[in-house]
């Protein structure tokens, strides 16, 4: 295994430090890192980031209205709200026999908060 070697300024000049000298000074916590790495994989879709998308400017939609707003067959919008609720990043409620969806309160807006924290 090779050495990974990163630079770190300390006391205005920059020295190597191996890699696992950065993982060890790092507190990751690996569920929460398996957390946002599961929520980023269920928005990189194009059809997810539509829905997500239409229901942030909308607020709630039902199934029919997202699948004919997009275009797209009933069974194709029904899996890709299933993934968006399973990963978190929508919830649901009933309403007599339709299900209307939303956007789980800040799930998309600390993607994003964490995005944007990455240089």
């Amino acid at each position: 295994m090779r050495n990974i070697f990163i630079f770190v300024k300390q006391n205005n000049h920059w020295s190597p430090k191996p890699n696992n000298y950065i993982m060890a000074h790092t507190k990751l916590d690996s569920k929460k890192l398996e957390e946002a790495a599961s929520k980023m994989r269920a928005i990189a879709h194009p059809m997810r980031i539509a829905i997500i998308d239409m229901l942030e400017r909308n607020e709630q939609m039902n199934v029919t209205e997202i699948y004919e707003t997009l275009k797209i067959e009933q069974a194709s919008a029904s899996h890709h709200l299933n993934i968006l609720k399973t990963k978190g990043v929508l919830d649901s409620r009933r309403s007599g026999k339709k299900t209307f969806y939303y956007l789980k309160q800040n799930a998309v807006a600390q993607i994003i908060d964490c995005i944007n924290k990455c240089h």
